[in-house]
């Protein structure tokens, strides 16, 4: 492969028109370039090769399977020109990763799971240790995800999990979203939410804010993050494969890996509230005024109060509609 991160030069825009990374590579991986003149990484698929899914939902992304040369390719383009340096660098990456498959199947599955443990990095954070607050937000959810395998079984939970993967809501189930927010038991009483969609309706299912209390602990109470993901892990390891793979897909997303070390801070989980997120709730929310996007702003759980519900009517709609 070329030293460059502009693996792109030379190659013409106004069609697919595309090049082998690496002539002398196990599989076919080739920068391309798409009709609209955008930059990209192709994997060329064999017949026999299942596409695997879901692919991951990234906002300066296009992740999808094609056809190029009547061959069935995962392209991933990229959408936002001021990341091409960084793209770059993530297709390099990728491609490490898929040429140490033994097959195409093995390729495709290394280069998405890759993508997904990236996915931190190209919205803006990085590669390596969670901060406190990207931990306790994780704990958070963690704790819903484990609930949810408890009561609709692992793959369901894990397929309703969708936070880590680009989604404006955390949880996405039939007639239900869930969007959980972590804070320290005594800090004031706000939560923040970061986008515009994130409080934002969908037609036909009910949503609903759940703010849980996640507090460091002193040793020996309480478990670390590492601990945490170990058990759920141990909880999809002895489900079928396809749950597995949605499992490590979405934990690599979400920025936490296995080899940081976590040892040094432990958590303890306290009140949850949940609230139902209805007309009146305290919300920015789409369709923003013109030009009006990126929004991020701050909620009063006060502000929230008369919008509380009971932790059993969000379980009896779970229960209902996803069994």
């Amino acid at each position: 492969m070329t030293k460059s991160n502009d693996y792109w030069s030379g190659l013409i825009s106004g069609g697919i028109d595309a090049r082998r990374v690496d002539p002398a590579g196990r599989h076919d991986f080739f920068w391309v370039i798409s009709t609209k003149s955008e930059p990209g990484l192709l994997l060329r698929l064999a017949d026999e090769t299942p596409e695997a899914r879901p692919l991951p939902k990234i906002r300066s992304l296009d992740i999808s399977y094609s056809k190029v040369g009547g061959k069935n390719v995962l392209i991933i383009v990229l959408k936002d020109p001021e990341q091409r340096e960084l793209f770059g660098s993530f297709c390099d990456d990728i491609v490490r990763a898929g040429e140490k498959a033994s097959d195409n199947a093995d390729a495709l599955n290394f280069s998405i799971r890759r993508t997904v443990r990236w996915h931190h990095l190209l919205r803006g954070g990085k590669l390596g240790s969670l901060t406190l607050e990207e931990q306790r937000g994780l704990l958070g959810e963690l704790q819903f995800l484990e609930y949810l395998s408890e009561a609709i079984g692992p793959r369901a939970a894990v397929e309703a999990w969708k936070g880590p993967l680009g989604s404006s809501k955390d949880f996405e189930m039939d007639g239900c979203l869930v969007e959980i927010k972590a804070k320290r038991g005594a800090a004031k009483p706000f939560v923040q939410i970061s986008s515009e969609d994130q409080l934002s309706n969908v037609d036909g299912c009910r949503l609903f804010l759940q703010v849980v209390s996640v507090d460091a602990a002193v040793k020996p109470k309480g478990m670390t993050l590492t601990d945490h993901v170990n058990a759920l892990d141990a909880v999809f390891s002895i489900a079928d494969p396809v749950s597995y793979s949605l499992w490590e897909q979405a934990i690599e997303a979400s920025g936490f890996d296995f080899e940081d070390d976590y040892s040094d801070r432990r958590w303890t989980f306290g009140e949850s509230k949940h609230f139902e997120v209805t007309e009146g709730f305290p919300r920015i929310a789409n369709p923003t005024p013109q030009g009006v996007s990126n929004v991020r702003y701050s909620i009063s759980l006060d502000a929230c109060a008369s919008f509380g519900v009971a932790a059993d009517e969000i379980d009896k709609l779970i229960i209902e509609r996803n069994n």
